[in-house]
C-alpha cells in the first residue's frame, strides 16, 4: 500500500512540474503580432513597393519603362507622402505620388500646360469631367535628386477628385509661385511594376 501510495505521489508531482513547464513556455513565447488583413506582401514582393521608391528605381506603366530621377517627400503635421519624377529618357516624362491614409494610394499625374483653370471653386470641369474640391493645404518638402526645385522648401496644394480615380491637382512651389496643374490617374495596385536598384535596407 505504501509504495502505491509513493507512486501515486510521484506521478502527481511529474505532473504538476509538467504543467508548470509548459506554462512558462507559452508565457515566455512571443505574442502573435496583428496583421494587417488588407496588406498585400506578395504583391510587394512579386511587383515591388511604392512606398520604397526613390531615384534610380525603375517603374513599368502601360508598356512603358520610366527612371525614377527624383522624388520630393513632402510632410504636412504628421501626414507623410512623396511625389516622384518619371523620364523615360525619350521626351515622356510624369509624377507618381504614393501615399498611405491608410490604405496605399498610387497616382500618376501628367502636367497640364493649355487650360486657364485656377483653384478655389467648389467644382471644376476639365475636358468634359466634372472634379469636386477634396483638400488643401501648405505641405513643407525636401528634394532628392533630380527633380528641378530646391533642396527644400514649400508647396501650397489644391486637389480635386473625379470618377474612377481621375483627379486635378493645383500646386505652387514657394511663396508668391504661380499654380501648376496636373491630371491624375489612380493606379491599381497590379498596373504598375517597380524593379529596385537598391537593397531593402536603402529604401525610404
Amino acid at each position: 500500500m505504501i509504495w502505491i501510495l509513493l507512486l501515486l505521489v510521484a506521478a502527481a508531482l511529474i505532473g504538476w512540474w509538467l504543467w508548470r513547464r509548459n506554462r512558462s513556455e507559452s508565457e515566455a513565447a512571443p505574442a502573435h503580432r496583428p496583421v494587417d488583413p488588407f496588406a498585400d506582401a506578395d504583391t510587394d514582393v512579386l511587383r515591388g513597393d511604392p512606398r520604397r521608391l526613390r531615384a534610380s528605381d525603375l517603374v513599368e506603366l502601360y508598356g512603358k519603362t520610366l527612371a525614377v530621377r527624383g522624388t520630393l517627400r513632402l510632410t504636412e503635421g504628421d501626414y507623410a507622402w512623396s511625389e516622384h519624377f518619371l523620364d523615360t529618357g525619350t521626351g515622356v516624362k510624369r509624377w507618381l505620388s504614393v501615399e498611405a491614409d491608410p490604405d496605399l494610394e498610387v497616382v500618376m499625374w501628367e502636367e497640364i500646360t493649355d487650360a486657364d483653370l485656377q483653384p478655389g471653386p467648389r467644382e471644376l470641369s476639365h475636358d468634359g469631367v466634372s472634379y469636386r474640391s477634396d483638400e488643401k493645404g501648405t505641405a513643407k518638402y525636401v528634394s532628392e535628386a533630380t527633380t528641378g526645385l530646391a533642396e527644400r522648401g514649400t508647396v501650397r496644394y489644391h486637389d480635386y477628385a473625379g470618377p474612377d480615380g481621375q483627379k486635378l491637382s493645383f500646386e505652387a512651389f514657394g511663396d508668391g509661385a504661380r499654380w501648376e496643374l496636373a491630371k491624375g490617374l489612380t493606379l491599381d495596385r497590379n498596373q504598375i511594376t517597380i524593379y529596385h536598384q537598391s537593397g531593402a535596407d536603402d529604401g525610404a
